[in-house]
Parts: structure tokens; C-alpha cells; sequence
């Protein structure tokens, strides 16, 4: 079930409030909330809801254990061990067993395993809780329930942002839930319903026609269009879930921390990284980063922590080669940008550091789209030229040049800037608030080309 869908939409989220909003306790309403969490997960994994509740209960009940023991170490570890073991079983066996086989020429069995829908996200939200208990910044939670909220509540569980414990804690058992927040969240679930059904569907129709077509025939103009629309798309997608996760937790009371921050306006790759999915990222400085030292090491030991760091960022967003590509290309950038850019890209104008950005973070995006390295290598030999301008009437056929396409895709630039069409008048704003649902929920109707990049993650 995916928040842009007539069933999440008309039937899920209304019954869910009516329940949530009819029980005045705090106690019953954090029940309704795991009950339909619980609902809401097992619509697309009814198998796998018995993993979550498997891993609530052993993280729910060692923790617990660790904690009466004075943060036993052992027990610590062993909870390490169990949740990135789960992570590694259902996500990486087989792309390590394929790799051990392709490289020594072995047929070593997979395991027919489909991968859990989230199971990125909540697992690090659990590592969040176990280690800031252990480390004692945080108090153990003694409550089941409220611990199985905290890890299974629908509005971020399935493509984050990543929630640290010690963010909303506090909110699981005393936030406030009133008229004010509601409609605040429900406004900015408009917004992310409008970023992903109105913009980044439309892009990734485009992105995928061009893309899945013969790479040597799209050539420089196909792969540069579709590459442009991915970047958008990726942005509009992901971010769009992000404000839907957000909106729907301003509506329950929880305030979720931001994920995106415009980050195609940044001028830098550091910038970038700042900007783009913050909780990971912050997640990896706070958790991986400075644990292993961070920048207070010498410089060949701040090369590696950098190394480590993204290459676990690459593996993190998925079991292939072109991920943990995807992740050391990065670590290459901020190394030359720390190292030899520091006192050159200050100072060169501001249009050229954009420039300079975007360009390197489209580039990634290649990287980051095709899976299979073989077609990676087509389509970036397509981008630079070598198999020409590209065969326009493919193009043609592939319908990217109708007129809405164009007009979503200009809009998908503008708005990539910190730039809004409010005006002070709130009565006209709630209008164009219902305008743009309405519109919406018109394309989610007429499409049924509603995919979603992160749940694969």
C-alpha cells in the first residue's frame, strides 16, 4: 500500500482516523496506531509482518536485559549482530553468494527470499533505539507498545525518513495532537501527494521509456533528457514521500525531522550531502563516522573513515555493484573537494559551483539507475556522444515531447528552488490547497504508473 493510492487514500487513512481520533487515551490511540501499522505493512508483506514483530520483540526484550545489566556489552553486540544479520540475510546473502560464484566459479544455493518492504528503514530506527540505550542517551523503553509504535508507525515505515528514538521518544506517550497541527500536516501531505503523482510520475515515465529503450539508438539527446528527468524525479519522488511522512506525522502529533532541503541548489558536493535524505546521512556521520573517528584522525585514517562510510552508504541503498559504486563515487568527490578544492571552489563565482554540482550529481544519478553495469557503460558512452545525436523519431515514438510532459517538466525546475505560490490570504491558500489535491487525486485516477524508488531500499 503506497500513501498515492485510492485505498490508502479513501479507505485506509479515513477508517484509521475515525478510530485514532474516537478514543481520547493515550494508551488507545497508540494502539489503533500499531494495529493499522501493523495492517497498513501486511498489505503488501503479509509474511514478513511476522519478522517485524519478531524483531520488536527480541530488540524489545534484550534491550530491556542490557540495560538492568548496566548496558552489558555482550548482549549489546548480540543485538548488533541480530538486526544486521536480519539486513544481511534478506538483502545481501544472495549478492554475496552470487558474487563468491561468479568469482571462483562455485554454485553455492540462494536463498528464495523476496526482500522485506522497509526493512532498510526500520532496522536502522531500531539500531538508533538500541544503541543510544546503550550508550545512555536515551532511558530503555518499558512499554511494548509504545516501542512497537516508535518502529512500525505507517507514516514513515516504509520509506523513512529514518526517525531517531531519541527525536520523538518523549511524544510517544505525551504529544498533543490539535486542530492546528492536523491541518498543517495535512497540508503538507498535499504537497508530497502533488511532488510525486503530479511530477515525479510524469518524470519517471519519461526517464523509464527513454532509458528502457536500445541505449545505442536514444544517444546523446535521449540519455541527456532522460537523465534530467531521473534527477528530477528521484528528487520529487523521494521528497514527496518525505513530506507525506512528515504531514501525516504533524497529524498524529509526532514532529519528524526534515529530510530534503533543496538540495539542487547546493554548490557544492559537501553541500549536497547536506541537504539531500539528512537523516541517513546524519545517521552515518552520528553512527558510522565519528565513532570511527571522523576528521580528528590523520589524514590517511580520515581517507578510509570517508571510504568506509560510503561505501556502507552505497551497500545501504542496495545488494549491487553499481550502489557501492554509486557510494565510493561520492567518497571520491568530498576527498577532492576537502583535499584539493578547498581553497579554489570558494572562490569561484556562484553559477559555476552550481553548475559544477549538478553536473556531478546527475552523473551519480546515472550510476545510481542501472543496476546491470553492462547497460551502465551503453548509457554513459550514449551521454558522451559516442553513438551520436540520437534517433529523434525513436523519441518521437517513445510521446516524451507531448505537452504536458513539457509543462510538468519546466514546473519540475522551478520548483526545485525555494520558491512557493502562497500568498498571505489563508482562505485563498486552503483553495489552492484543495486545487492541488484535487488535481492529484484526477492523475492518480487516470494513471496506474505509480512506482515508488525507495521501497526497493
Amino acid at each position: 500500500m503506497v500513501f498515492s493510492s485510492t485505498i490508502f487514500l479513501f479507505l485506509f487513512l479515513p477508517i484509521f482516523f475515525f478510530f485514532y481520533f474516537f478514543f481520547k487515551k493515550r494508551k488507545s490511540r497508540n494502539i489503533i496506531l500499531l494495529l493499522f501499522s501493523l495492517l497498513f505493512y501486511s498489505y503488501g508483506e503479509p509474511i514478513y509482518i511476522f519478522l517485524m514483530l519478531f524483531s520488536i520483540l527480541i530488540n524489545y526484550y534484550l534491550t530491556l536485559i542490557m540495560n538492568k545489566k548496566n548496558n552489558n556489552k555482550i548482549i549489546f553486540i548480540l543485538l548488533l549482530i541480530f538486526n544486521l544479520g536480519l539486513i544481511g540475510i534478506f538483502k545481501y546473502y544472495n549478492f554475496f553468494i552470487s558474487s563468491i560464484n561468479n568469482i571462483f566459479s562455485l554454485n553455492i544455493h540462494y536463498l528464495k527470499l523476496s526482500l522485506p518492504i522497509g526493512i532498510s528503514f526500520y532496522t536502522f530506527q531500531i539500531l538508533t533505539y538500541v544503541i543510544d540505550v546503550y550508550k545512555g542517551k536515551v532511558k530503555v523503553q518499558e512499554s511494548i507498545l509504545n516501542l512497537g509504535c516508535y518502529i512500525a508507525s505507517f507514516p514513515q515505515l516504509i520509506a523513512g525518513p529514518i526517525v531517531r528514538y531519541e527525536e520523538i521518544n518523549k511524544e510517544i506517550e505525551n504529544r498533543k495532537e490539535n486542530t492546528e497541527l492536523f491541518t498543517s500536516g495535512l497540508k503538507r501531505f498535499i504537497v508530497g501527494l502533488a511532488k510525486k503523482v503530479l511530477l515525479a510520475n510524469e518524470l519517471a515515465y519519461i526517464a523509464d521509456s527513454i532509458f528502457g529503450s536500445n541505449l545505442k539508438l536514444i544517444g546523446f539527446l535521449g540519455s541527456f533528457i532522460a537523465l534530467i528527468c531521473y534527477t528530477l524525479q528521484i528528487y520529487y519522488d523521494f521528497s514527496g514521500y518525505s513530506d507525506m511522512a512528515i504531514g501525516l506525522g504533524q497529524m498524529l502529533g509526532f514532529h519528524y525531522s526534515e529530510n530534503f532541503n533543496f538540495p539542487y541548489i547546493a554548490q557544492s558536493i559537501t553541500e549536497f550531502w547536506r541537504r539531500w535524505h539528512i537523516s541517513l546521512s546524519t545517521f552515518f556521520r552520528d553512527y558510522v563516522y565519528i565513532p570511527l573517528g571522523g576528521n580528528r584522525v590523520s589524514i590517511p585514517r580520515h581517507i578510509l573513515n570517508i571510504l568506509i562510510v560510503w561505501f556502507l552508504t552505497g551497500l545501504w541503498h542496495g545488494a549491487s555493484f553499481n550502489f557501492i559504486l554509486w557510494g565510493l563515487y561520492y567518497a571520491l568527490l568530498l576527498l577532492i573537494e576537502k583535499y584539493l578544492l578547498k581553497n579554489i571552489l570558494p572562490k569561484l563565482p556562484h553559477f559555476l559551483k552550481h553548475l559544477y554540482t549538478i553536473f556531478l550529481i546527475m552523473l551519480g544519478w546515472l550510476i545510481f539507475y542501472f543496476t546491470d553495469l553492462n547497460n551502465l557503460y551503453l548509457a554513459f558512452k550514449s551521454l558522451i556522444g559516442i553513438y551520436g545525436l540520437g534517433s529523434i523519431t525513436l523519441l518521437k515514438h517513445l510521446q516524451i515531447f507531448k505537452i504536458r510532459s513539457i509543462i510538468i517538466f519546466i514546473i519540475s525546475i522551478i520548483f526545485i528552488y525555494p520558491f512557493h505560490l502562497l500568498t498571505k490570504n489563508t482562505y485563498l491558500n486552503n483553495i489552492l490547497y484543495l486545487i492541488l489535491f484535487i488535481i492529484s487525486i484526477i492523475f492518480i485516477l487516470g494513471s496506474n504508473y505509480n512506482p515508488f524508488i525507495y521501497f526497493r531500499f
